[in-house]
């Protein structure tokens, strides 16, 4: 069964862009929340990471501030 995996992004965010296209290579279903547009989800997504930049990423509760690819690949349990 697939981790559940969120990202909180901004639409002019390079590293948000990398993050989902190596989802989409992947095959790694995610949930995606543009903090520019949603107060809600930028609320949301600094309760869980202390933190204003963007990419936010969740997998199964683990918080990765940044793409990290080796670290998310390694949290997925896929390769890079």
């Amino acid at each position: 069964m697939p981790k559940t995996v969120k990202i909180y992004s901004t639409p002019s965010c390079v590293y948000c862009r990398m993050a989902k296209a190596f989802f989409v290579e992947k095959n790694v279903p995610y949930e995606e929340f543009n903090v520019q547009e949603d107060m809600k989800a930028r609320e949301e997504m600094f309760s869980k990471s202390h933190q204003l930049g963007v990419p936010v990423i969740d997998v199964e509760g683990e918080i990765y501030v940044g793409f990290d690819r080796s670290a998310i690949a390694e949290a997925l349990g896929i390769s890079q």
